[in-house]
C-alpha cells in the first residue's frame, strides 16, 4: 500500500511538473526562415527595405497567453533596400548612425489576445538611442498543436520622427520622404530544446 501511495505521489509530482513545461515553451528565431521588412512612402511611391541579422525568442504560454513574451534584437548594420548608395547613407551618422547605435532593440511588455490566431503585443522599442512603446499586431500561421516550430506575420506602424530619424532642416521637406513607415515581419520560430 505504502508503494502505492509513493508511486501515486510521484505520479502526481511529474504530472505537475509536465504541466509547467507545457505552460511555458520557449522558440527562437530561424533567420534563414524569417524576414524584417518595412516599407516608406516617397512622392512618386514607396521605397521597401529588409534587415538580413536579427534575433530573438519569443516564450509561449499555452494556458496565459497573456503571460507569453518575446525579445529580439536586429543588426542595423544589415539593412538592405536594394541600394548601396541608399543603404551606406541610412547607416551613416546623418541617419541610423550605426557606429553609434548598432542594434535596434523590441522587449515585449504585455500580450493581449485579440482572436483565436491574433494577438497585440504592447513593448518597448529602442532604436537611433531612443526607447518607445509600440505595439505588434500578430497572427499565427501554423497550427497551434504544433509544439516544435511556430510561424507568425506580425505588422506595425511607427514615425521616423518619434526616434530622431529625420534631415536637418529643409532637407526633411525637399526629400519627400513620409514620415509612416510600415513594418511587415514574418517570423519561423524553432521550439528550444
Amino acid at each position: 500500500m505504502k508503494s502505492l501511495i509513493r508511486l501515486g505521489g510521484i505520479a502526481s509530482i511529474l504530472a505537475a511538473l509536465n504541466t509547467v513545461a507545457l505552460a511555458e515553451e520557449t522558440y527562437t528565431f530561424d533567420q534563414s526562415r524569417s524576414s524584417i521588412g518595412f516599407r516608406i512612402h516617397q512622392f512618386l511611391g514607396s521605397t521597401d527595405g529588409k534587415f538580413k541579422k536579427f534575433d530573438g525568442k519569443i516564450a509561449i504560454n499555452r494556458e496565459e497567453p497573456e503571460k507569453s513574451s518575446v525579445i529580439a534584437r536586429i543588426d542595423v548594420r544589415s539593412i538592405d533596400t536594394g541600394i548601396v548608395k541608399r543603404d551606406n547613407h541610412l547607416r551613416s551618422p546623418e541617419f541610423f548612425n550605426v557606429e553609434k547605435f548598432p542594434e535596434i532593440t523590441f522587449q515585449s511588455r504585455s500580450v493581449k489576445q485579440t482572436g483565436p490566431e491574433r494577438g497585440d503585443i504592447v513593448g518597448d522599442l529602442t532604436m537611433h538611442g531612443v526607447t518607445k512603446p509600440i505595439t505588434l499586431h500578430a497572427k499565427l500561421l501554423s497550427s497551434t498543436n504544433d509544439t516544435k516550430q511556430a510561424r507568425w506575420v506580425v505588422t506595425a506602424q511607427l514615425k521616423r520622427k518619434d526616434f530622431g530619424l529625420t534631415f536637418g532642416g529643409a532637407a526633411e521637406t525637399v526629400s519627400g520622404i513620409g514620415q509612416a513607415v510600415a513594418i511587415s515581419i514574418e517570423v519561423e520560430a524553432m521550439r528550444a530544446p
